[in-house]
């Protein structure tokens, strides 16, 4: 798991005031440490185009030419000149060394972004935005420096964006990076020390990125037990039959010892699947709302929620009459898609806003409904997943477009209850079903539009 944060000058800052680390040194750091990843990834004799802008960050990039002139074929292009005063020394550094700065673009094995940082705000002008397409358009391994240009801090994306293979990222984490809409720009994410180790410069942050080796999978140590040992989970099998069995298979293929599908009506079930009109005495967990539809009555309904039993809730519940009482609930999860949690919001009187805006600021949404039900556990689905819970958030960066398949969200439901019933406390239960499911998507080997909720629940087997 590693630290996010929602920017970094502060971070630089302390660097300078507490460590006496010069915002020189700090640069030069970061020159270095992307010199160091470009030197162990490329062999020398590449060529090399550094697109620079005027402030600090093109003047990281210009520190870098300097560092990998003589060793590669390095030249840098200035659309904007220099204004900065760290940009003019770094110029002035680099032409004293060789460096050639040249008058237009040209191709080159190896194209690196340090036009625009973090501080990156304004729209682009129509110069800049023809500038990234036709960077975009160079057939070249494509290195962006701390940020990809055209990326908001709060992960909204420009018209015009550059889309980086590889981002190399200062110092620490920065949460723009993780948004949905910059899923498709970032490529992979390396971060550079700056003089310091990531320790030392990261203070507290109460946003986390989850990782692979976070998982804590069910197994089962103790011999003496039996079926009732590893929890029972109850889902209520509404109108959309299917989405129900898919939770109840995934959640036993993730060690369940019973799954009860609750139901108005004889179901052709599994045979490892069990079902009941009425909510077993030994139930330990309960999911409500995937393919619910309008199968029960309120008071139906009502009756099989008459407990206080863990709760996932899901897809229908969210539009339910009774979801506002669910919410006063303890040992609860949420699991939206975006246009779920456009209803949920808007059910709790945070926000009426469509599924556009929300996804330009995802995180600020997530924290707004976490600070008004601190108790709850959120899981907000996306290409990029976020939990919160009080003031603590998790993003889960390891999902797939295998996975934007109807189904797959039951299965995430299930393999979150069936945890739930074994006893994890709600956000660990969201946080380990989230990863085995991303990471069982990940074990997909054939064609990325071929994975079938039946072929993930598999795959859980194999984690």
């Amino acid at each position: 798991m590693q630290k996010i944060f929602d920017e970094t000058e502060s971070l630089d800052r302390r660097c300078y005031h507490e460590f006496e680390l010069s915002e020189d040194i700090l640069m030069e750091h970061a020159a270095d440490g992307m010199r160091e990843y470009i030197a162990a990834h490329f062999n020398t004799g590449h060529s090399v185009l550094i697109v620079c802008g005027s402030g600090n960050n093109g003047a990281d990039g210009i520190a870098l030419a300097r560092i990998l002139h003589g060793t590669y074929a390095v030249s840098v292009y200035l659309p904007y000149g220099v204004k900065s005063p760290m940009a003019q020394l770094q110029l002035r550094r680099a032409e004293k060394v060789g460096v050639s700065v040249c008058k237009t673009l040209s191709a080159a094995d190896i194209v690196i972004d340090a036009l625009f940082g973090t501080g990156f705000s304004r729209s682009f002008d129509a110069p800049t935005a023809s500038l990234l397409q036709r960077l975009n358009a160079l057939s070249a391994v494509k290195i962006s420096c701390d940020v990809p240009s055209g990326l908001h801090r709060d992960g909204s994306l420009e018209s015009a964006v550059f889309h980086a293979d590889i981002t190399l990222c200062m110092g620490a984490l920065k949460r723009s990076m993780f948004s949905d809409a910059a899923k498709d720009v970032v490529g992979s994410v390396h971060v550079i020390d700056l003089g310091v180790s990531r320790a030392v410069y990261e203070t507290p942050s109460n946003w986390n990125l989850l990782e692979a080796d976070d998982i804590k999978l069910p197994h089962r140590h103790r011999h003496n037990t039996h079926k009732g040992s590893f929890g029972h989970l109850g889902i209520i099998c509404g109108e959309k039959q299917g989405a129900a069995m898919i939770a109840g298979r995934a959640a036993f293929r993730f060690g369940a010892g019973l799954v009860t599908l609750l139901s108005n009506e004889n179901v052709q079930l599994p045979d490892e699947l069990m079902q009941s009109h009425l909510l077993p005495s030994t139930t330990t967990a309960l999911a409500v709302g995937m393919g619910l539809g309008n199968e029960f009555s309120d008071c139906e309904l009502q009756a099989h929620l008459n407990h206080t039993l863990p709760l996932i809730l899901d897809a229908d519940i969210f539009a339910h009459p009774l979801f506002p009482s669910l919410l006063q609930r303890r040992n609860i999860i949420l699991t939206p898609h975006p246009k779920e949690f456009t209803t949920v919001l808007k059910k709790c009187g945070i926000a009426d806003i469509d599924i556009a805006t929300l996804q330009r600021d995802r995180f600020s949404y997530v924290e707004q409904f976490c600070r008004h039900y601190p108790h709850a556990v959120l899981l907000l689905k996306g290409a990029n997943v976020i939990i919160g819970y009080g003031t603590y958030f998790y993003i889960n960066p390891l999902g797939s477009n295998c996975l934007a398949k109807g189904g797959s969200g039951d299965v995430l439901s299930g393999l979150i209850g069936s945890l739930l019933a074994q006893g994890y406390a709600p956000l660990d239960a969201a946080i380990h079903a989230s990863l085995a499911h991303t990471l069982a998507a990940r074990t997909f080997s054939q064609n990325s539009y071929a994975l079938t909720p039946q072929t993930l629940i598999e795959s859980i087997a194999t984690l």
